[in-house]
């Protein structure tokens, strides 16, 4: 069986001022990097800074690119609809050249309704939108001609069609991204049925991975990333304190945004928001309950909704990869 490829995602949230939160997330990329991760991924979010801090990835994954050797650098995801999709093949044909190859493409449709306003958008138009940009984008680099036959992308970048991954929370998204052979994108939470609130993050998920199996070309093999939250210290009594705060807050930004949380633990709150706590060994039974794990070709780890210090992130990616990566992978 193939070895699962180990990664770690960032939204680029450390409380500080912008460059320092940029600074800071390469470190934690690099410190991934000398740990043995295969891949590192980053957000992107426009205009809001607490829900994420970078609205141009690909300028600052060819940053991060000047400063490792061999991980590979993904977006999860780049917005697609709040796009010139032109720019975006052309640019990620760039730093994929710069970066020797080691770029991943993950796009979405975006889901913050005021984040479309800026852009002449309105939310209801993203999938059309998306899928329009989508096409624009794999036409430009398999190489076709634009609009005019002198027109061709430069640099070419045809490698960049068979790195596309598509983040979805439906089985009908499932089947669009296998249907056209991309990767498949499964959030670290997403919301439960109204009626069904105690439903595991695995059930909801686990008809998306069929769907998407069951629509893949034939000789196309799967590329399913699974994201997932994760924060681990020494002990689980550290990682609680930790965790408390951040989860507490996400847990009364559900409340204020009309959604049912049960209980007011950081116990009940890690059920609830799919979060994985404490030490090594109490995080790795946790993820064992984890279905979609056996399932996943990817695994990301990242420290959200959490909020550690930059200094318990770098020691959460060193007892990821010694002891808990080696359990799972």
């Amino acid at each position: 069986m193939t070895r699962k490829r180990l990664g770690f995602f960032t939204r680029l949230l450390d409380d500080a001022p912008p460059k320092e939160r940029y600074r800071l997330a390469t470190e934690q990329i690099r410190h991934a990097e000398r740990q043995g991760f295969d891949s590192a991924w980053i957000a992107q979010h426009h205009f809001h800074e607490h829900e994420g801090g970078l609205p141009s990835p690909l300028v600052f994954l060819a940053h991060v690119a000047a400063h490792t050797q061999s991980i590979r650098l993904g977006t999860a995801i780049i917005t697609l609809p709040l796009e010139n999709p032109l720019r975006v093949a052309e640019d990620a044909a760039v730093l994929d050249l710069l970066a020797g190859g080691r770029l991943e493409v993950g796009f979405g449709s975006g889901g913050t309704p005021t984040s479309f306003l800026p852009f002449g958008l309105t939310i209801d138009q993203r999938a059309s939108v998306f899928a329009e940009y989508l096409h624009l984008i794999q036409s430009a680099w398999r190489g076709d001609s634009l609009t005019h036959p002198d027109n061709h992308l430069y640099p070419p970048a045809p490698q960049l069609a068979e790195r596309v991954w598509i983040a979805t929370f439906s089985v009908e998204g499932a089947i669009r991204a296998g249907q056209a052979g991309h990767g498949l994108m499964l959030s670290r939470t997403q919301p439960r049925p109204a009626d069904a609130l105690s439903l595991t993050l695995d059930a909801l998920q686990n008809p998306m991975v069929d769907a998407y199996l069951d629509a893949l070309p034939a000789g196309v093999a799967p590329r399913i990333l699974a994201s997932r939250t994760a924060f681990v210290a020494d002990s689980t009594e550290y990682a609680l304190q930790v965790a408390t705060p951040g989860l507490t807050r996400q847990a009364q930004q559900h409340r204020a945004a009309g959604h049912e949380v049960i209980g007011d633990s950081v116990t009940d709150y890690i059920r609830q928001f799919d979060a994985h706590i404490g030490d090594p060994s109490t995080v790795v039974a946790s993820l064992k309950n984890d279905s979609i794990l056996a399932r996943a070709t990817d695994i990301s780890f990242q420290v959200h909704s959490v909020k550690p210090s930059h200094q318990d992130t770098l020691r959460s990616i060193e007892l990821i990869a010694g002891h808990v990566a080696p359990h799972i992978l």
